[in-house]
């Protein structure tokens, strides 16, 4: 994954024969943080579990661009402050959810992608091509 708001790169295994990794799920944690304010929260590994099938669907060696992982209160609610689309109770502020783009991959190619893996929730935002996956419950909107 690649976070052009904070400029960093991150690839690593974090799961190996059955096993998380600790010290990758930490720096998955920390790559992810808000980088609006630089908080940091435990990133739920069905999250990355969701994002790592997700994008072995897209045939692709391209990162994601990461837009948005974990979100503090202060930073949902200003952005709920800027736009309908922000959930009161977002998951990001539980470390369950990422707002994910890959450029040589359209919102809709990625949409299907999380969609078939059949876990958590998928958003489209094709206007501000992103697409949002979660651990939640299954559950797909946007459009």
């Amino acid at each position: 994954m690649y976070n052009g708001r904070a400029g960093e790169s991150i690839d690593m295994i974090y799961w190996i024969e059955g096993e998380y990794i600790a010290p990758a799920l930490e720096e998955i944690t920390y790559f992810m943080r808000d980088w609006r304010n630089d908080a940091v929260h435990s990133i739920d590994a069905r999250t990355i579990d969701i994002l790592t099938a997700a994008h072995g669907l897209l045939d692709t060696s391209e990162p994601y661009m990461l837009l948005s992982g974990y979100r503090s209160p202060e930073t949902n609610a200003m952005l709920r402050s800027r736009s309908s689309g922000v959930a009161r109770n977002s998951l990001h502020m539980q470390g369950e959810a990422a707002d994910v783009r890959v450029t040589s991959r359209s919102v809709g190619q990625v949409f299907e992608a999380a969609r078939a893996c059949n876990a958590g929730g998928v958003g489209r935002y094709s206007r501000s091509n992103f697409v949002h996956m979660d651990c939640g419950p299954v559950r797909t909107w946007g459009g």
